[in-house]
């Protein structure tokens, strides 16, 4: 869990490195630095549950409003047909950011889930 946790942590301490130029910086920051922490901290087998369920339903919730808005996930997958989200950096179709988003907040979820069962 320790490698885990690392890898976590350093990924995350980038992706929030990269959303400092975001119109929305202080939320994502925000967001990527919370999930580093928790990871920063199971490397040295430091564990607060209460902290991981925390950030679990708070991403899991904004994940689901993510999903559903106006030129959401739902729409990318339906009215957009699922086109490339990826062909390059700038998103310059408001339904490549929410999905992108929404992408990032089930990867820190996925994290949080793992340690806090793990380490449950």
């Amino acid at each position: 869990m320790m490698i885990f946790n690392g890898i976590c942590c350093l990924a995350f301490l980038y992706f929030a490195w990269l959303n400092l130029n975001d119109p929305d910086a202080w939320l994502w920051v925000t967001i990527y630095l919370y999930a580093a922490a928790l990871c920063g901290l199971g490397v040295f087998s430091r564990h607060f549950p209460l902290l991981d369920l925390i950030g679990i339903a708070g991403y899991l919730i904004y994940a689901l409003i993510l999903f559903f808005i106006r030129d959401g996930v739902w729409d990318w997958i339906t009215k957009y047909r699922m086109r490339n989200i990826v062909e390059s950096m700038k998103a310059d179709k408001p339904w490549i950011e929410q999905t992108r988003e929404f992408l990032g907040l089930l990867i820190i979820t996925a994290a949080l889930a793992v340690n806090y069962f793990v380490f449950r």
